[in-house]
């Protein structure tokens, strides 16, 4: 069997869609299984062991062409290749677990004769249910969006056994963190704690004083080597938390994703909002503890036996004290005997 997993963006979106693909490949060990994923959340993914086939596409870049004068010509080549390319594949079941009317016409593409998808009241934009056959409405026990996803692959009769991610691990990245950090004098055996101040969004974003205030806490309580971590356009923001701290924070070089896996692999606790880097820092079993406002962490936080999930009773991000987090991020380590 031949089955397609539709599932663009975003980082975190992408990771907690990781189950899926592992349940696929434990029960169905010898179906072919390909991912259809944005160009810029490709790299998680590249080398997965549980993967047969990768298949970018770059719906930003379409939608920035269509702007440019004769950028239509451009995207219709560009959707033209994306339609050979899923006809070769032949897929037999295409599973969109976006939810959105791209993900849903993405999904059509494929002509797999079953297309698995949400229900209309499940999905972010209703319309993508138009572009499917079966159409799931998860279980009520299913609050969180890891178990919503998994609830998908129950027309082509797969048990959810367990819930497991996994992540590609190439040596290079790693080998480049280890020596980064090295050279910053962070040995192995202290104690790395990484704060991930951005978020999708200024909503999203704990203040920069509260910040530097639990990285000062957690400095001195625990001893820790506090690192600040940012994406693109968000050095600032680190810059900004950093600013006047003693000890100073560690404040890497602009990494990849492969790169930003190694070094939230090397950390004992990473502290974010709702974002990317907490998901996967939550699915490499790392103690994550996700900060959130106006998005429901029940649903949105991170996921795992690691993880705890601080909402602000406010529905606002200055609604969460330092101190809960301090307490928070405390227990964390303490539970994994740091």
């Amino acid at each position: 069997m031949r089955i397609a997993i539709v599932k663009l963006s975003s980082l975190g979106d992408v990771v907690h869609t990781l189950p899926v693909l592992h349940a696929l490949r434990r029960h169905l060990p010898d179906a072919h299984l390909g991912w259809i994923v944005e160009r810029r959340e490709q790299a998680i993914l590249e080398g997965h062991p549980e993967l047969d086939e990768l298949i970018p596409v770059d719906t930003r870049l379409w939608r920035r062409e269509f702007r440019r004068p004769r950028g239509a010509r451009t995207v219709f080549v560009k959707v033209r290749g994306l339609v050979r390319r899923l006809a070769a594949s032949g897929f037999d079941a295409a599973l969109d677990l976006q939810g959105l009317w791209k993900s849903g016409i993405i999904t059509a593409l494929t002509r797999a004769p079953l297309r698995i998808g949400f229900a209309a009241g499940f999905c972010r934009e209703r319309a993508s249910a138009l572009f499917t056959n079966r159409r799931v409405r998860p279980p009520d026990p299913a609050a969180h969006v890891v178990e919503q996803n998994l609830a998908l692959l129950a027309p082509l009769g797969v048990p959810v056994t367990e819930v497991a991610f996994r992540l590609p691990s190439p040596p290079g990245p790693a080998a480049a963190v280890a020596r980064s950090l090295e050279a910053e004098g962070v040995k192995p055996r202290d104690l790395l704690v990484a704060l991930n101040p951005g978020a999708g969004g200024d909503p999203k974003r704990w203040a920069v004083g509260a910040y530097r205030r639990v990285a000062a806490e957690l400095a001195v309580r625990f001893g820790a080597r506090v690192l600040l971590l940012w994406g693109p356009g968000e050095e600032p923001l680190a810059r900004a938390i950093a600013h006047g701290m003693e000890p100073p924070p560690l404040i890497p070089p602009p990494t990849s994703i492969p790169e930003l896996v190694a070094l939230l692999g090397r950390a004992a606790l990473v502290v974010g909002g709702d974002t990317g880097p907490i998901h996967i820092a939550a699915a490499l079993g790392v103690p994550t503890l996700g900060l959130y406002g106006p998005t429901s962490g029940r649903r949105n936080g991170p996921y795992g036996a690691r993880t705890l999930t601080i909402q602000s009773p406010t529905g606002r991000m200055e609604g969460i004290s330092v101190e809960a987090v301090v307490a928070g991020a405390a227990a964390l380590l303490r539970r994994a005997g740091a």
